[in-house]
């Protein structure tokens, strides 16, 4: 038989003064839901999920409702929303043929740790990595431990280059910080490269000063390139965008381009172990420079160096040698090759000429990484002479990695 609830039996919670009169204070010390700041007109979750019919990237192979439903009321601090995270590969939906992009960009470091779920997979699924919370990103810039790397057959490795990414404590990354911050990050910036130029001499170029040519610079641009367009990093283009370069050409250091901070080491002798050695030494003088200014660069145990790209965290380094691969590239075996490998290859504007990088940052430490560059793209050559000659490569396969 349905009763009726009887209200008057149910006491109200016994109330202390001492709580009542300090509530105001504990409430206030609580922090805020970022959420709450915002009055969003947004529709249901199911009415505002994406189309991802002809998306290629990883995030459109990784995302459903329910996890974007997950998501949908969530915000950083800084006030970086889910889909401001995946408006990257919205933008820009990806190939059918090539590697996959992962499709999303972190807009402050702890959109890592707010939208974990879904970055996590990310991580996973383009390094073959699993984030765990009791894992420890190793590093390693003793680049004496690196075998090899300044021997290969000139024949055929033309050139290479060597990069290593860094984001700066305190500030959004390049897709969502404001004009005040980046113009902050380039303030930083020239403090530290003073620094670095005291044993590596160099001069600081604004992005307006490289929409001409000059004589002992061969770097050119006057409008940004497609690729910061499509993901959203080149507004206020070139406001407070500048490029570093060493005097004698070993080094280039982009500021506020992709991320906070991006080392370059660009060798036409393609001795991958003298670039290498370049970035350590210098991505370790710029880290102790800005640990002088109290802005270290952001590390995080589980994910080691923390940059806007899933696909840099870690180690935020990429080592790569352009090879030429006439034959070997046409081989029906390459992609299970380069798999085995764990590298990726990206064709160049010449036809049989290719760059062979390592895809994985996370993982492995920087000497480790560059290892596995120096080690395959060794082998590719090999099985680009067998080729010549007509003979076969099946033995020179390597077992899964």
């Amino acid at each position: 038989m349905w009763k009726r609830e009887k209200i008057w039996m149910i006491k109200p919670p016994t109330e202390h003064p001492k709580e009542s009169k300090y509530r105001p204070v504990l409430e206030s010390l609580l922090p805020r839901d970022p959420m709450s700041r915002f009055n969003l007109k947004r529709s249901s979750p199911k009415e505002e999920f994406p189309n991802l019919d002809r998306n290629r990237t990883l995030m459109g192979h990784i995302l459903n409702l329910h996890m974007y439903t997950r998501q949908f009321n969530r915000a950083t601090e800084s006030g970086v929303l889910f889909d401001d995270i995946i408006r990257p590969g919205l933008e820009d939906p990806g190939q059918s043929i090539g590697p996959k992009a992962v499709g999303c960009l972190a807009g402050d470091a702890q959109s890592y740790i707010l939208f974990c779920d879904f970055f996590d997979r990310i991580i996973e699924s383009y390094h073959g990595y699993k984030v765990t919370s009791d894992a420890v990103q190793e590093s390693d810039f003793n680049y004496d431990n690196l075998k090899g790397g300044d021997d290969f057959d000139q024949e055929y490795a033309l050139s290479c280059e060597v990069t290593a990414c860094r984001s700066i404590e305190d500030y959004c990354f390049p897709t969502h910080c404001s004009r005040g911050e980046r113009r902050q990050l380039l303030t930083l910036a020239k403090t530290a490269l003073e620094q670095l130029a005291e044993d590596l001499p160099g001069k600081l170029y604004s992005i307006d000063e490289l929409s001409h040519e000059s004589e002992g610079r061969r770097v050119v641009m006057d409008s940004p390139p497609s690729s910061l367009i499509k993901i959203g990093v080149a507004r206020d283009w070139p406001d407070a965008r500048a490029l570093w370069l060493s005097m004698d050409g070993t080094l280039a250091v982009w500021v506020n381009m992709e991320d906070h901070l991006k080392l370059v080491s660009y060798r036409s002798d393609a001795c991958l172990q003298e670039a290498f050695k370049t970035i350590c030494i210098n991505v370790l003088k710029m880290e102790t420079a800005y640990k002088k200014l109290r802005h270290p660069f952001i590390w995080k145990p589980h994910l080691g160096w923390v940059v806007s790209s899933p696909a840099e965290v870690g180690t935020g380094l990429k080592a790569s040698v352009t090879v030429k691969l006439l034959h070997l590239a046409e081989n029906k075996r390459m992609d299970d090759i380069l798999d085995r490998l764990r590298l990726e290859m990206e064709e160049t504007s010449c036809p049989g000429i290719y760059k062979i990088s390592n895809l994985q940052t996370i993982g492995l430490n920087e000497v480790g990484l560059t290892q596995l560059v120096v080690d395959g793209v060794k082998l590719l050559i090999r099985m680009e002479k067998r080729l010549e000659n007509n003979s076969g490569i099946d033995d020179l396969v390597p077992a899964q990695k």
